[in-house]
């Protein structure tokens, strides 16, 4: 299994600089997809539903008042398997053509992250760290395959 690090380096080499709202997106986007594929996560870390969408605090540690980052000196993409690598290489290929927060929009939409905050009872905009679950990313997502855009 690889780290959120990796992922995140791997997500870098393929998009170039980007900003680290987009990095999020594309980090939840990743572990969800995996989840379906692979029927097992791509990485430990938590994702939390925070209200700008989802985000992986070990990622958010490492770039706090960053806008954009053109690497992570704290991965190494080549420690990714070639199946993480195809999941990685699959949601960038779909999910890279939206901006950062047309990705918040979209997540905003989908039940895991809304499910998640009003299992709390979390309002729009309200600050929150509950943890969106592996179970609701893979059931939710699973339930698109035949979409455009959700084979690899």
């Amino acid at each position: 299994m690889a780290s959120v690090h990796d992922v995140a380096a791997a997500i870098l080499e393929r998009t170039g600089p980007i900003d680290t709202f987009k990095l999020q997106k594309l980090a939840y986007y990743c572990q969800a997809w995996h989840l379906v594929w692979d029927e097992e996560p791509l990485f430990k870390a938590r994702i939390e539903a925070w209200a700008n969408g989802p985000v992986v605090r070990a990622l958010y540690d490492k770039h706090r008042g960053s806008y954009r980052v053109s690497d992570w000196r704290w991965g190494d993409a080549r420690e990714l398997t070639k199946s993480e690598r195809g999941t990685v290489a699959a949601v960038v290929k779909y999910y890279n053509k939206y901006e950062g927060f047309q990705l918040a929009e979209l997540t905003h939409r989908e039940a895991p992250w809304r499910d998640a905050r009003a299992n709390v009872g979390l309002g729009p905009g309200e600050r929150g760290e509950v943890v969106i679950s592996q179970t609701a990313m893979r059931i939710y997502y699973e339930g698109l395959l035949g979409t455009p855009g959700t084979s690899r």
